[in-house]
């Protein structure tokens, strides 16, 4: 058996298992797998209206509907929806949700210029990877068009490389590491630049 086969079962028995009594103050959402899952209520048409629904991205605090280019939403076998900001945090939730199996998986479709931008499902998008275009939550652009026609002039304006979402999953993955030091430097380089501001300065 796979190792990641014998992970996934494992983490089910464990969400099955009862819980030991909770200390006082101890939220019931403390402990591993519990405390990922997501907390929305079962949603059977997540993608339909969802930045009314779900405003904001559960892993970063994020604004959906301002980063409405770059969302995504899962929604895992049993209903539960997770809406994101981007395929960064998309990355978080896969990885953190191991106990679920995903139903269906939308992103920002960037061929057209509505706003916000409707949603597609991942199988049908192309990704721009490595582009010129900013990318959110992370320093290497992934960009998703529900046209391959769309994704080609794209690329040719600014550059990249053009893949499935499986591609540009595994692209994420191994970004991590390196998105989430430069959050960190950048939030520390943010506190000596207010702290170094005489008093009274905006």
């Amino acid at each position: 058996m796979k190792r990641r086969e014998l992970l996934k079962l494992s983490l089910a028995a464990s969400a099955g298992a009862a819980l030991p009594a909770r200390a006082a103050g101890e939220k019931p959402t403390d402990g591993t797998p519990a405390q990922f899952l997501p907390k929305k209520a079962p949603d059977p048409a997540p993608h339909e209206n969802d930045i009314e629904k779900y405003p904001t991205c559960p892993y970063c605090g994020m604004d959906r509907r301002y980063n409405h280019s770059s969302r995504m939403l899962i929604q895992f076998s049993n209903d539960l929806p997770d809406p994101l900001c981007s395929i960064h945090c998309a990355a978080i939730s896969l990885a953190l949700n191991l106990s679920l199996d995903p139903k269906a998986i939308w992103v920002g479709d960037n061929a057209t210029d509505e706003e916000p931008r409707p949603l597609v499902e991942v199988g049908k998008a192309t990704f721009l990877v490595g582009s010129r275009l900013p990318g959110v939550m992370t320093w290497n652009s992934k960009v998703a068009y529900g046209s391959a026609e769309a994704a080609t002039a794209a690329q040719a304006a600014h550059g990249g490389e053009l893949m499935d979402f499986a591609r540009a999953m595994k692209v994420s993955f191994a970004d991590l590491a390196d998105d989430v030091d430069r959050m960190r430097r950048n939030r520390e380089e943010r506190r000596r630049r207010a702290a170094r501001k005489p008093s009274g300065e905006k």
